[in-house]
């Protein structure tokens, strides 16, 4: 039981000073003590947590047959591949045998390029293909979709990325480093 004695400490001494009487005064602090814990288990209880924030991605269903699966048009196609160590590298339409059209891009830059072939293509055709490769961190693929949001694209994938486009991205990223 929890107490707090406030008992009398001495007294005054000196003429004409009456001794005053000893009192002992007792308060018990169990109940307050009750009390405090009430109060913090209604506070925990009551807090609303804080959900995590999480992306929204709504995915198709599976096709069974390869002919069913989402067309679109390669004039209104972008694909962006990423490549290891923040390399980020994009085409629009379909990528040229000889890579003429394959270019690449920062994370900053990336923006104006989505932003630009979204201006200059209609809302029904404006597809963006998002491919990472093997050695592609988890980070730049979240930056690439939060660009999506950014951008308000509405019709975006993530797909797997060909032999090619993923032997192209070596190569280049090779040339880049400067080892032959």
């Amino acid at each position: 039981m929890a107490e707090m004695d406030t008992s009398g400490g001495g007294h005054k001494k000196g003429p004409g000073v009456k001794k005053g009487k000893k009192l002992s005064t007792r308060i018990d602090l169990t109940p307050m003590v009750d009390l405090g814990f009430l109060l913090i288990t209604f506070f925990i209880f009551t807090t609303t947590m804080s959900s995590p924030t999480a992306f929204k991605l709504n995915l198709p269903k599976d096709a069974d047959n390869p002919e069913e699966n989402t067309k679109i048009k390669n004039s209104g196609a972008l694909t962006i591949l990423l490549g290891s160590n923040n390399h980020l590298f994009y085409y629009e339409g379909l990528l040229d045998p000889a890579g003429r059209n394959f270019k690449s891009s920062t994370f900053k830059d990336i923006r104006e390029v989505i932003m630009n072939k979204k201006r200059t293509t209609a809302d029904n055709d404006f597809f963006v293909v998002i491919k990472p490769n093997d050695e592609s961190c988890y980070r730049n693929v979240i930056d690439v979709l939060d660009e999506m949001a950014i951008n308000v694209v509405k019709r975006y994938a993530l797909v797997d990325i060909s032999d090619g486009e993923n032997q192209l991205i070596k190569t280049t990223e090779k040339f880049s480093t400067g080892n032959n």
